[in-house]
């Protein structure tokens, strides 16, 4: 499939130990932010869990004791406080963007996400241009809190409508009615965010045609400049995966989902958006997810927050999943860090083939060995590489390569 939906995992992977005090590596630290450096913080309250939803998040039955809301700002600055000491003497040249996902982070208030923000500006130096963004459920913010979210030096804004359809909205469990989410998106630019969101789901049992190109209609009308559509991904351990367990619901097809890709580059290109990433569509370079683009480029970015993924110089490294378990490492002076591992020059390489070939700037071939590149002359041959493209010594995908996106980075690896 194209797209999928991609947030901060429920299921940590293993690794090595990470030190107590958080150290990382002599090598790592030595040229931090030569390619960008951004930071991520997780923000891992919600109202409600979707059904489809497994990320590391929690609603209020859900936390226990020992974490809350209200002190949940003062424990990231706690950890930022660790980052600081952690690289020292080899701090980023300026922090280049800022992203706060979850969850929900317009659960906490608007000066607690302004505090926040402060504190990596007061730590690393926010660029002159930093983009920073926030996500949010359409119904968890108002025109008064994204002023004040704006006054605090938000510039972007990624709101989750996922459907315009009742009906999907309801199978997906979302808490929003079907016109919030564009009325959130107006909202928005009129509290002065540069550069506005909507992300959509696409392939929910039930989903027909109409309603996707209804919710597409509904993307265009909002004049946002940035859209992103991810095909539905069904995991396990959710309600969703439940319900199809028991024949409620039928599961994704993957030709529905090609369908609906489709449907999408057709509304958006028409609209004046353009594909820069697999999943994602910007109006202008400058509209262009630049936190995101840090990821796919192999930058360095630190994590915030329980669960939350950071990288360094080669080492990436994940924190403790549970918000209770992160306030009491930091409480103690400890890393929340769980685990890490050190990328070799193998696994660094499959990763910047798989990120960098799902971009519209693709993936020089130069960087490929005589296995991926007898791979990219059969894709160039089957129509998945562009031609011209391919003979100025880049690989990148066609239409149909981007539905075949998986497979074509599977042929270009050893």
């Amino acid at each position: 499939m194209p797209g999928t939906l991609v947030a901060m995992p429920g299921v940590l992977p293993d690794g090595e130990t990470v030190p107590v005090d958080g150290s990382l590596p002599a090598t790592a630290t030595a040229t931090v932010g030569a390619r960008g450096f951004g930071v991520y913080v997780h923000v891992p309250f919600c109202a409600s869990r979707c059904g489809y939803c497994d990320f590391n998040t929690y609603t209020a039955a859900e936390l226990g004791g020992g974490a809350s809301r209200e002190g949940y700002a003062d424990t990231v600055l706690a950890e930022l406080t660790l980052a600081a000491r952690v690289l020292g003497d080899n701090p980023p040249p300026r922090v280049d963007t800022v992203f706060v996902g979850g969850g929900t982070p317009t659960l906490l208030p608007a000066d607690d996400l302004a505090r926040i923000l402060d504190g990596i500006d007061r730590t690393w130096g926010l660029a002159a241009d930093a983009e920073v963004t926030t996500e949010a459920n359409p119904e968890s913010v108002t025109p008064e809190s994204l002023k004040q979210l704006r006054a605090a030096g938000y510039t972007r804004i990624s709101l989750g409508m996922q459907s315009a359809s009742p009906g999907v909205l309801a199978i997906l469990d979302r808490k929003h009615s079907a016109g919030r989410a564009t009325a959130a998106a107006l909202e928005a630019r009129d509290a002065g965010f540069e550069h506005v969101n909507l992300d959509l789901i696409y392939g929910t049992p039930g989903e027909r045609a109409e309603d996707f190109a209804a919710s597409l209609e509904q993307v265009v009308a909002a004049g946002v400049d940035h859209v992103s559509a991810y095909a539905l991904i069904v995991e396990d351990g959710t309600r969703l995966a439940a319900r199809m367990r028991r024949g409620e619901l039928a599961y994704p097809s993957d030709d529905v989902a090609a369908d609906r890709y489709l449907a999408a580059e057709a509304a958006l290109d028409a609209a004046g958006l353009s594909w820069y990433e697999v999943s994602n569509w910007a109006r202008t370079e400058q509209a262009r997810c630049r936190h995101n683009l840090l990821y796919w480029t192999g930058a360095d970015w630190w994590g915030l927050g329980p669960g939350a993924h950071s990288h360094v110089g080669g080492v990436r490294w994940w924190n403790v999943k549970h918000p209770s378990a992160y306030a009491q490492r930091l409480t103690a002076g400890a890393s929340p860090g769980l685990a890490r591992e050190v990328l070799t020059v193998d696994e660094a390489h499959m990763e910047d083939v798989m990120l960098r070939l799902r971009l519209a700037s693709g993936l020089p071939l130069a960087v490929l060995d005589a296995t991926g590149r007898a791979g990219a002359e059969r894709a160039l041959a089957d129509g998945l590489l562009a031609a011209d493209e391919y003979a100025a010594g880049r690989a990148v995908l066609t239409l149909r390569g981007r539905l075949l996106a998986d497979a074509v980075v599977r042929d270009l690896l050893p």
